[in-house]
């Protein structure tokens, strides 16, 4: 019995048919997940916190600042203040001894900063009247601090020179230095200039609330002796950033 044969053309498009499918089913791919975007990333990095205070001794009564300076967070709390800026200062005057706790957290986790403070209690007024001019200068005059590339005294600061100044003129007799220093940014020339400025402003500062401009030299040491010089982060530039008091005979 003999099979009829399909002709030749009919066989030509099938096997085309057949090739095509082949082809389709091996080029088809699966689409690649879509790369995470750059804000996704930055938002699981870790909080960083630093938490400062100066002076780390008062007396009872003294008021000191506390500052602190976080990172990645999106919530800041200090214990006793409550909730606070990512950064900035605020004037603590503790009746005790106390330790602040500040705690960071983020996308990325907690991060913890602590700074005591140490209270003393209040002199008596017969160790009062044992203390040396010098020992009282040292006692109760604050240095004044300054914000990055400024030599204008913050409102801030303002209670601390009032408090100088008080303190000045109930002992005409006292003469000081007022030296005035900034943190390791820029020239020397510059910063020579800058410290001069802030400690230029602070004496004129004193001389508006009534103590004697010929009691008071100034001084710039530019950036030639920090009073930090443990790390290279705002922490420690701001404590560099001042117009310091010393006492002179």
């Amino acid at each position: 019995m003999n099979v009829p044969r399909l002709p030749s053309f009919l066989l030509t498009i099938v096997f085309a048919l057949l090739i095509a499918g082949c082809q389709h089913k091996t080029t088809a791919t699966k689409a690649a997940p879509p790369a995470p975007s750059p804000a996704a990333t930055a938002a699981t990095a870790s909080p960083v916190a630093d938490l400062t205070v100066t002076p780390s001794t008062v007396e009872r009564g003294q008021s000191a600042e506390l500052r602190w300076n976080t990172q990645n967070a999106s919530s800041v709390n200090i214990d006793d203040l409550g909730s606070v800026p990512a950064t900035g200062s605020r004037r603590i005057t503790p009746g005790d001894s106390t330790t602040y706790r500040l705690t960071a957290k983020g996308d990325g986790g907690t991060a913890e900063a602590s700074a005591r403070i140490t209270v003393n209690a209040a002199a008596s007024s017969s160790t009062t009247a044992e203390l040396t001019e010098q020992q009282m200068f040292d006692r109760n005059i604050k240095d004044i601090f300054f914000a990055y590339d400024k030599a204008d005294i913050q409102s801030e600061q303002q209670q601390i020179v009032s408090a100088d100044a008080q303190f000045l003129a109930q002992h005409p007799d006292i003469k000081l230095v007022i030296a005035g220093h900034c943190d390791e940014r820029g020239s020397d020339e510059y910063n020579m200039g800058l410290g001069e400025n802030r400690a230029d402003q602070v004496k004129e500062e004193l001389v508006k609330r009534g103590v004697s401009a010929n009691r008071i030299r100034i001084i710039s040491y530019g950036k030639e002796k920090p009073f930090c010089t443990s790390t290279e982060n705002e922490s420690c530039w701001q404590q560099n950033r001042r117009a310091h008091f010393a006492f002179s005979n």
